[in-house]
């Protein structure tokens, strides 16, 4: 697989947007290696209060979240953008292993290499505890979110 992802920045509107939707479908696949091959090799991170750098590192933290956080689904949303930036916003719904039903919610600062690369996250989220009558994500794993599928901003999140 090549070593760079398109769109390239600098970013328009337009090519925030994909670059957007292009890693929420990425992470929607729970696929920690196929995911990781959108950040640069030596990308930095802090996710919460975890910090870690590199490819391996981020395939470790993904397999680790999803062994905890199961039924995972998330619709990310640009909030702004400049250059080799994108600001983001978030929402993903989990269980845990005990079928305690949660909404996560969050902001991500992205920095980009010219190869279109994440270089670097920024990530931080706030955990909810909903009932599983709450959950408004409920398109089938197998799949990226539907097109006609609510963003955040049309669900009021």
């Amino acid at each position: 697989m090549s070593d760079s992802r398109p769109p390239f920045p600098p970013f328009t509107q337009e090519t925030a947007i994909q670059k957007v939707r292009a890693a929420e479908d990425a992470w929607n696949s729970c696929d920690p290696g196929r995911i990781s091959l959108g950040y640069a090799p030596d990308s930095y991170w802090r996710n919460r209060a975890e910090f870690l750098q590199g490819r391996a590192a981020i395939v470790e933290f993904l397999t680790r979240k999803w062994a905890r956080e199961l039924e995972y689904r998330l619709v990310k949303e640009v909030w702004a953008w400049h250059d080799n930036r994108i600001a983001v916003r978030f929402a993903y719904e989990w269980r845990d292993d005990s079928n305690n039903w949660f909404r996560s919610y969050g902001n991500e600062n992205w920095e980009f290499d010219t190869d279109g690369l994440m270089s670097r996250r920024l990530a931080s989220i706030n955990d909810l505890s909903i009932r599983e009558s709450e959950r408004k994500f409920h398109w089938d794993r197998a799949h990226p979110r539907p097109v006609d599928h609510p963003g955040l901003s049309a669900l009021g999140l």
